[in-house]
């Protein structure tokens, strides 16, 4: 029988778009929270997100780990990042692509939003370290446009360069950072965005289990879950969410990761202990479901992961950005 995937077997596209329905959706255009960022707040965070003076010694800023430009998927492909003083943190770095759609902020969700996620690098020892929420403030006022910038964003404040006006404008640019890719396309009704071993690889996603964490818009981002959910993960001294709630019942439970743009976002887990999507694959199959997947079946998983790419960002993270907004060496920008 052929169908609009090709010789064989295969589910007719309506059948397949209608049972990802049941439990994806295509990602919205704006996010929550957007509808009250000005353009000026934004452009102000913009900046801020380019701006190497809010770390200690002005070396780094949010993009040196989450770049944008050239096709970048707001990562910097590293197990663990860099600080401004060459420590490295524990946990991998996630991309900032999407992130507003998430229900909380880091791996282990300890910031409910992206304006709470804002201030954390910043005092970070590791990161960027800068010593207080003052230092920043008094960084921010020593230079000649931001001043005049804060006051246009925040009208009407006798004081607006704050460290929590700092954080409302980060998060505002980051609302901004919204990805679109085929597979929108095709549940939107295109038939032909996805290949055929694209297609298969949905069907596979959808019928072994993996959507039991990786649904809804994100393909993830909505829930905590214990990694090593059938067999323990490699890495056991991260306990993950229990350090935050003190609870036994969260030891080494994570976020779930958003699976939008995750072949161009290796290396993969919390600690970035896995280096190839193929491999991902195959450790989340064995010890989250306890399968052990064929590899036609990884090969399916993989070139269908790969359609989660957003229009404008390369497969290995290096390209050129056409949707992703237009970023400029404005004001500390890089």
């Amino acid at each position: 029988m052929k169908t609009a995937f090709g010789e064989g077997p295969n589910i007719e596209p309506s059948a397949l778009r209608g049972n990802a329905l049941k439990v994806l959706a295509p990602l919205p255009d704006k996010m929550p929270g957007a509808e009250n960022d000005s353009t000026t707040l934004v452009a102000l965070g913009r900046s801020l997100y380019f701006e190497k003076r809010l770390s200690q010694n002005r070396s780094q800023s949010c993009s040196t780990c989450h770049p944008l430009n050239n096709g970048h998927a707001a990562v910097d492909n590293q197990p663990t990042s860099l600080g401004a003083f060459g420590k490295r943190g524990a946990r991998n770095s996630p991309t900032t692509f999407n992130a507003g759609f998430q229900f909380s902020q880091f791996w282990d969700g300890r910031a409910a939003d992206l304006k709470e996620q804002a201030k954390g690098p910043m005092l970070n020892l590791v990161e960027m370290a800068m010593p207080s929420d003052a230092a920043v403030v008094d960084r921010l006022k020593e230079d000649k446009e931001y001043p005049a910038r804060f006051a246009q964003a925040f009208p009407g404040r006798s004081d607006p360069i704050t460290y929590d006006n700092v954080a409302q404008a980060l998060a505002a640019f980051e609302r901004t950072l919204i990805t679109h890719d085929r597979l929108d396309d095709f549940l939107k009704g295109q038939d032909s965005a996805l290949t055929d071993t694209e297609a298969k690889g949905l069907n596979t996603f959808l019928t072994i289990g993996c959507t039991a964490c990786h649904n809804g818009a994100l393909l993830g981002g909505n829930g905590y879950q214990k990694i090593g959910l059938v067999k323990p993960y490699a890495n056991q001294t991260d306990i993950g969410r229990a350090a935050i709630t003190k609870d036994d019942n969260d030891k080494f439970k994570f976020k779930v990761a958003s699976l939008r743009n995750v072949a161009a976002t290796a290396p993969y887990f919390h600690d970035g202990g896995s280096a190839t999507l193929s491999g991902t694959v195959r450790t989340m199959a064995n010890i989250q479901l306890g399968l052990e997947l064929n590899q036609e079946q990884v090969d399916e998983l993989v070139a269908f992961l790969g359609c989660l790419t957003g229009k404008g960002i390369s497969a290995d993270g290096v390209g050129t950005a056409q949707s992703a907004p237009t970023l400029t060496k404005e004001h500390g920008g890089s």
